[in-house]
């Protein structure tokens, strides 16, 4: 993505990826009350984005992360990939850690709830055309403290998660099916069971849901790309 110095009559190109017709509308009003802004498109779906060749002339993206179809993270990933010059930042309802910590390590550079104020996402977007990585105040926090847990680490060494606990969960992650997880390890399904309770007490979590989102927060594990 080029830098654009504010300031200076060089529109900024943003394109807006947003089921919600009401959200999207709002957004287009608000890109389009900035003189230093553009609005390159408006869709909304990631199939729907990627279909049209206005995505590439685009400078930010700002994507929901609830889409029909391909979700905004998936969405990321494949912007990445193809126009890897578009920064995309996540603007959504979801504040939950795992939503957030799938959506970085996907690339995004930015993570903004839907509550953000006309003139904070107008802000947010010049930061991140400026080289910055705009977060809402609360997204912020919670990303700086998983760093800190994470330098931190666990206190005893016998609260680590040995190799293979780690590939179980990744494979939870991955959506894998606890017969599908024993027959690639040749154990039975009790074993994976015994393998995943360990991991529970170990992350101090209670269910498969809460154990994956600890492994992204801890970066045990990767986000299915």
């Amino acid at each position: 993505m080029k830098m654009v110095p504010l300031g200076m009559n060089v529109p900024l190109f943003v394109s807006i990826v947003e089921d919600n017709r009401y959200f999207r509308s709002g957004w287009e009003a608000i890109l389009r009350s900035d003189p230093e802004i553009s609005l390159a498109g408006s869709y909304a779906s990631c199939e729907e984005a990627f279909a049209s060749p206005a995505i590439a002339e685009s400078d930010l993206c700002l994507m929901d992360i609830g889409l029909p179809g391909m979700s905004g993270i998936e969405g990321v990933v494949r912007m990445k990939k193809e126009y890897p010059h578009v920064a995309v930042i996540i603007c959504t309802v979801h504040d939950d850690d795992e939503n957030i910590f799938k959506s970085l390590c996907a690339g995004a550079i930015g993570y903004l709830l839907k509550k953000t104020d006309p003139e904070d996402l107008v802000r947010a977007l010049k930061e991140a055309a400026g080289g910055g990585s705009p977060m809402s105040p609360g997204i912020a926090r919670r990303v700086i403290e998983s760093f800190q847990t994470a330098a931190v680490g666990p206190a005893h060494e016998e609260d680590r998660l040995t190799d293979r606990e780690v590939y179980v969960l990744q494979q939870m992650a991955l959506g894998k099916s606890y017969p599908t997880i024993a027959g690639e390890l040749s154990l039975s399904v009790e074993g994976v069971r015994y393998y995943i309770r360990s991991i529970y007490v170990k992350l101090q979590v209670h269910s498969r849901s809460e154990a994956i989102a600890q492994g992204f927060k801890d970066r045990l594990i990767r986000p299915p790309r």
